[in-house]
């Protein structure tokens, strides 16, 4: 192993002292993490706050088996140790990585494979808005719901990090988009990442307002987090062979039932997948297309992750209120000073 000569022998972490509220967040000092064979280290200068952390603080989304229990699922900073092995990074590059787990630290251990180099325009707290939401997008948008430049695209929750990445994703690859969101000002925000309308679902049923936005055609791919309660909608919603990618059920994920006739009639297909128990090789191709076709969109600014607000490390309880709230627009970060 390869490490930087000043790293110190201690470092700040948060930890969940039980399932709970944001009040469980704790902050405790302990030994630096040791990165494997093919594994670096990264100081970290800011982690991403994601929905799934608030499901693994409730005790409802344990990390896969061998992880660390300390949440967070990206981070940015710069290479502190490199692991037996690595080749290609360097002691002080400047990355942003997705973590199965960890992020939540002032080191964290990272694959390379699910490494990527910090986009110029960027500072290291916007880079570490890419990993966990851009890794999603991609892969649930771009590859599994093979949406097309001019097909038409739906996201739920447009103002969320990962709505937000998803209309500006969606957008760039040549789509008309439309998204939902829960106000005014949200919908205002989505509209000016480029969605082609945003609807208010408080006001309005999105169904009926996709039947008429499309001339009764449908939408071609449908984002959803919500689940179970959009289930009907979103398969009343797509167009002759639509796609349904699910990524979430923020709102449950058992239907009492539904009718399957759409999916026959209209030839529809419906997916889903998580990313965090994804196998590393399955993560690092996601790495190499984002690489070859999303970085370029970002090094010349026509992407970024929207930063609505920060938090240093030991304020992570009040960045998890914050995202409990659905109030912000865009990410929710943590800072370690470092």
């Amino acid at each position: 192993m390869t490490s930087s000569p000043d790293l110190p022998e201690t470092m700040r972490q948060i930890r969940f002292a039980g399932a709970g509220g944001p009040d469980v967040l704790t902050v405790e000092t302990v030994p630096l993490p040791q990165p494997g064979p093919g594994q670096v280290l990264i100081e970290v200068v800011s982690a991403g706050v994601n929905r799934p952390d608030i499901q693994q603080r409730e005790g409802k989304y344990p990390p896969p088996k061998g992880a660390t229990e300390i949440p967070g699922l990206e981070v940015a900073g710069r290479i502190a140790s490199l692991g037996e092995g690595v080749s290609g990074f360097a002691i002080g590059d400047e990355v942003c990585a997705l973590t199965i787990s960890g992020g939540y630290a002032e080191f964290a251990v990272a694959e390379t494979g699910q490494c990527l180099p910090r986009p110029a325009p960027l500072s290291l707290i916007e880079a570490a808005g890419l990993p966990e939401t851009y890794f999603t997008v991609y892969s649930n948008v771009i590859e599994r719901g093979r949406l097309n430049p001019g097909e038409s695209f739906l996201v739920h929750g447009g103002s969320s990090g990962i709505g937000s990445t998803a209309i500006q994703m969606a957008k760039l690859h040549g789509a008309r988009v439309f998204a939902t969101a829960g106000s005014a000002e949200k919908c205002a925000f989505c509209k000016e990442l480029g969605a082609d309308e945003a609807i208010n679902y408080r006001e309005a049923d999105f169904a009926e307002e996709i039947k008429r936005l499309t001339e009764g055609k449908g939408v071609d791919v449908i984002l959803d987090m919500v689940g179970a309660p959009y289930l009907a909608r979103n398969l009343a919603s797509l167009a002759i062979e639509g796609r349904l990618v699910q990524i979430a059920f923020m709102q449950g994920y058992k239907v009492e039932s539904f009718s399957m006739t759409p999916i026959m009639m209209k030839r529809l297909t419906f997916t889903g997948a998580t990313l965090r128990a994804r196998p590393k090789a399955e993560k690092a191709a996601i790495a190499e297309g984002l690489r070859r076709d999303i970085w370029p969109l970002l090094a010349d600014g026509r992407m970024k992750p929207i930063i609505h607000a920060t938090f240093p490390l030991e304020k992570a309880s009040e960045a998890h209120a914050l995202m409990e709230s659905s109030t912000h627009l865009g990410k929710i970060m943590l800072t370690t000073g470092r």
